[in-house]
């Protein structure tokens, strides 16, 4: 059986986790979030999609960074006025936000690797609330402060790991990756 690289090789840290999030991968969310609530991003700047398609779309949002400064950091701070969390976050802390996040009790859309189902840790917090929006093409992410191009042949899926957020515990939406451009 061939070993799958790309995967064992793939960075796990602080440095390989700002991989951005196209555009086109936050549009089939939108219809499944109400325009009357307050969107967090706690890890995304001004300019980065979620931030500016969820603006766009008529969304109310507050957005901070986790590495930008100890103020901002997501274990320790929220804004004063939020509704539900929407983001891409780091990869290599993602069991210790969804602990987070759940333990917040607002609903809440994290853009995540598939493989992020399995886990003794989060096994225990998706057993009962978990649903997933899950797409038919990989998403290529833009990656090493590179927003000119995305990275071609993404070696994991990504799905939306959700809370209170989807009609039911499993979506499935497709992808139209030619859509980077902001109404």
């Amino acid at each position: 059986m061939p070993l799958n690289k790309a995967y064992l090789t793939c960075g796990r840290n602080k440095e390989s986790d700002e991989c951005l999030s196209p555009y086109y991968a936050i549009y089939p969310l939108l219809e499944f979030l109400p325009k009357e609530k307050i969107i967090w991003c706690p890890f995304d700047k001004h300019y980065h999609a979620f931030v500016q398609v969820l603006e766009n779309e008529g969304f109310k949002v507050e957005y901070s960074h986790i590495h930008i400064n100890e103020k901002q950091d997501f274990f320790k701070y929220e804004p004063k006025h939020w509704d539900m969390i929407v983001s891409n976050p780091p990869f290599s802390q993602k069991d210790k936000i969804l602990k987070r996040c759940y333990a917040l009790n607002k609903p809440f859309a994290l853009l995540l690797p598939i493989n992020s189902l399995q886990g003794q840790a989060r096994f225990k917090l998706f057993k009962e609330n978990l649903e997933l929006l899950v797409f038919d093409k990989r998403i290529d992410f833009y990656t090493k402060g590179n927003l000119n191009k995305t990275a071609k042949g993404v070696h994991f899926g990504s799905a939306f790991f959700c809370n209170q957020v989807l009609p039911q515990k499993l979506v499935f939406k497709s992808l139209n990756k030619t859509d980077e451009s902001l109404i």
